[in-house]
């Protein structure tokens, strides 16, 4: 089988325009917005970061729960391979997750959990990985199995931490790409790594990133961090990032995770969760038109064009 990396790397080259200079492209249908049997659009937002530790998953699942209050039927798909703990979050025991969908023991559907926050989950586990040395047969089959998400409005992938090629493929496939970071030396770095790492890789890629800048002390602080890292990704990486918002430094956060419950729902007005509430009416109001298929979507992630 070739190598899935380099199939999506041709799809890229495909798209490279030669401008040079970070602008707005005009978004080619690559799958990633999705269309059910009846003509309804599925959004998918990736969530990825640099580095473990700045609130990735905290981020995915209370996004999911603002947007859910908004009348959006939202699934969070932990993508976090052999590190999954958005149903830890939740205090969520989940029977069943991805793996048994790979062996075919279980269909989607049969592992979506719908929790009491209006929003629905796909635990991840470490045997997701498998998925490249899957036959023709069965990876049709998977995706054909994903297909059924299409009932969603939106879909939040939660990636793992870091660079790897799982996280590329979802960054990839993703309408939107949320980079989230903290105003730490290291987490920029490692931000700043991933980012570049996405200018370099897939060369044209037509995908949005935005930027969240988490635990700021205040909308200045937070600024500085986006301006600094939008210059260098202009200047250096010829790629445009756009600063989405930030999140304060809650002491409620914390306290929320200790108690496995999102902070929009254990504190609704405490600062962070205004502050999501933000973010999300903002991507709620930059919404994509196009429209493709899921099995698309995941046929560009499981190396079939």
């Amino acid at each position: 089988m070739e190598d899935q990396a380099e199939k999506l790397r041709e799809i890229m080259r495909k798209k490279k325009d030669s401008g040079g200079k970070p602008v707005n492209r005009p978004r080619e249908s690559h799958g990633a917005e999705t269309a059910g049997k009846e003509g309804k659009k599925t959004r998918i937002l990736t969530v990825t970061s640099g580095k473990g530790g700045v609130g990735k998953t905290n981020l995915s699942v209370n996004m999911a729960i603002a947007f859910a209050r908004m009348g959006k039927k939202v699934v969070v798909m932990d993508a976090d391979l052999g590190l999954a703990n958005v149903n830890v979050m939740l205090n969520v025991i989940p029977k069943y997750n991805l793996y048994h969908v790979i062996k075919k023991q279980k269909n989607v559907r049969d592992i979506l959990v719908e929790t009491e926050y209006g929003i629905s989950i796909v635990a991840g586990a470490s045997g997701f990985s498998q998925i490249a040395n899957l036959g023709e047969e069965e990876r049709q089959e998977f995706i054909n199995e994903l297909d059924t998400l299409s009932f969603a409005d939106i879909i939040i992938i939660d990636t793992s931490a870091g660079v790897s090629g799982n996280v590329l493929d979802f960054i990839a496939v993703a309408d939107d790409t949320v980079i989230i970071t903290t105003p730490e030396p290291t987490a920029i770095a490692d931000a700043y790594s991933i980012i570049k790492i996405i200018a370099t890789e897939y060369e044209s890629l037509n995908v949005d990133l935005k930027l969240v800048v988490n635990r700021a002390q205040g909308a200045a602080e937070a600024k500085n961090v986006a301006d600094r890292m939008i210059n260098v990704a202009g200047q250096f990486l010829f790629l445009k990032l756009d600063y989405l918002g930030f999140i304060y430094d809650d002491r409620a956060v914390p306290g929320a995770v200790r108690s496995q419950k999102p902070f929009m729902v254990s504190d609704p007005k405490c600062k962070a969760s205004i502050s999501v509430q933000h973010l999300v009416e903002k991507l709620d109001k930059n919404r994509i038109k196009e429209a493709g298929g899921i099995g698309a979507v995941f046929k560009k992630i499981f190396g079939r064009s």
